[in-house]
């Protein structure tokens, strides 16, 4: 087993981990918790890692893309909502938020000044998103009709507002309907029928 610091980043780099939690890091290397974070602090001192939050580092020489942080920050998550809308250009909008779906209580993080927003969806209703590669960057992000769902869901809910510059036009609405019926809200019926029947 290499333990240098750039046999460590060598490992990680092969193995595709550009995000880790501390269990994570200590299972590939095969080291005893004392090692793991013995580890962990001398690379975060070194200039090595940053950490992400508590538990949860990447590679400062090879930092992961705002999408793979988003993924592996707080799991399972996949990106949708407002983000995912405006990745899609379904929604014009600046966003300035990542936003992603989890059946975990919703939770917000800043990692480098940057927000990573994570909405609770219901499990049955976590499904409707694809692994994509851009860069050799991975993510997984909702297709473009589960994030408008997702996203109405949240503002039926009243946790968003609903924007009025939503391009819908390239938008398969069977998809949504198909997708809307797994939240089996009333609420979300209603807003769905009075987005897609203007």
């Amino acid at each position: 087993m290499k333990t240098s610091f750039l046999g460590i980043r060598d490992t990680l780099l092969a193995k595709h981990l550009p995000i880790f939690s501390a269990r994570e890091f200590g299972v590939l290397l095969s080291l005893s918790n004392r090692q793991t974070l013995y580890y962990l602090q001398k690379g975060t001192e070194n200039g090595l890692f940053i950490q992400a939050k508590r538990g949860m580092y990447y590679l400062k020489t090879d930092p992961p893309s705002e999408l793979e942080i988003a993924n592996q920050l707080y799991r399972p998550s996949y990106l949708s909502f407002e983000f995912a809308l405006a990745y899609y250009n379904i929604l014009p909008d600046m966003v300035y938020t990542i936003t992603s779906a989890t059946t975990k209580p919703t939770r917000e993080y800043m990692v480098d000044s940057k927000s990573f927003r994570y909405t609770t969806i219901k499990l049955r209703a976590y499904t409707g998103y694809e692994m994509k590669v851009a860069d050799h960057k991975r993510f997984f992000i909702a297709d473009p009709e589960k994030a408008i769902v997702d996203y109405l869901y949240a503002v039926s809910l009243g946790r968003r507002a609903l924007s009025e510059r939503l391009d819908l036009s390239t938008v398969d609405v069977n998809k949504v309907k198909i997708y809307t019926k797994l939240f089996a809200s009333k609420s979300l019926n209603a807003l769905v029928a009075k987005v897609f029947d203007k």
